[in-house]
């Protein structure tokens, strides 16, 4: 590959993969504090009826929930399971982003002329192969969000215990707590639209998550008891930080995946680089 420009040279998966982990891990640190006040929103009055919980609410917009967790558990809770979601971004965005060329190829038998079915194929193998990976850690990173240290201790002493301790008292089945519709409607919106479309489903999602063994029956049963408990307005708690935080997220994840792909394949190029 000597005397070829970055820009001559077709990225590999290994390139793929590990740009996309890596773009997403950036994106997920400068955006990690959005997320967290999105979790705290959407667990507030969850054993409270509507009445009581608007009038018991801690966390009031985007900026009210991060001033109240600076003010009451300190700057660093706004970074509670920051590991557990380096871990999920890392495993989620290689799969779920760095394979779905090479998977798109697989379906189209190499065919540069891809339909949608092939695109959507491709788009729904990478996302349930990136879940069923990664969604342990998602668990993990939930439970640490959710979990206000003010006022008591720990409820992990680490990501490590965390992931133990939940396939100890709840089984293997704890650290998959979640339903694949509530990626795939993610999946197929965008900005705005998406937000408004998968915030019922995230919240019922952190809820699960974040639920005690045997609290919910299923997330079905989860979001029932949500509407019978708190109204329809429980399903859009933490809408704003969610849509910042989305968008946000994108831009970053999406410009630095293309600058790490481009130094990549320069590498690769100067270097002559096997992968």
């Amino acid at each position: 590959m000597v005397g070829f420009k970055a820009t001559d040279v077709p990225p590999t998966a290994t390139v793929k993969f590990l740009g996309a982990g890596t773009a997403a891990c950036i994106a997920d640190l400068i955006t990690f504090p959005l997320d967290t006040a999105k979790v705290r929103l959407q667990i507030q009055g969850e054993r409270q009826g509507p009445v009581h919980a608007a009038a018991s609410a801690q966390y009031r917009g985007v900026l009210g929930t991060i001033l109240t967790m600076v003010r009451t558990e300190g700057p660093r809770s706004l970074y509670k399971g920051l590991v557990a979601g380096l871990q999920r971004q890392m495993s989620f965005a290689s799969i779920r982003i760095g394979l779905y060329d090479s998977v798109k190829q697989f379906y189209t038998k190499g065919s540069e002329h891809a339909g949608i079915g092939s695109h959507l194929l491709a788009g729904s193998t990478t996302g349930a192969l990136a879940v069923a990976v990664a969604q342990p850690t998602d668990v993990v990173k939930v439970r640490f969000q959710a979990h206000a240290q003010a006022g008591g201790g720990r409820r992990y002493q680490s990501t490590i215990e965390a992931y133990k301790t939940i396939a100890r008292e709840e089984g293997f089945r704890g650290l998959w707590k979640d339903d694949l519709p509530c990626h795939f409607t993610s999946a197929f919106a965008a900005g705005f639209c998406t937000t408004i479309i998968a915030s019922p489903v995230d919240v019922v999602k952190t809820r699960y998550m974040n639920s005690a063994l045997c609290q919910y029956r299923s997330a079905g049963h989860c979001a029932l008891t949500m509407l019978q408990k708190e109204g329809p307005q429980a399903f859009y708690k933490g809408f704003m930080p969610s849509f910042l935080r989305l968008g946000s997220w994108n831009v970053v994840m999406f410009v630095t995946y293309e600058q790490l792909k481009r130094a990549l394949m320069a590498a690769c190029a100067s270097r002559d680089a096997p992968f």
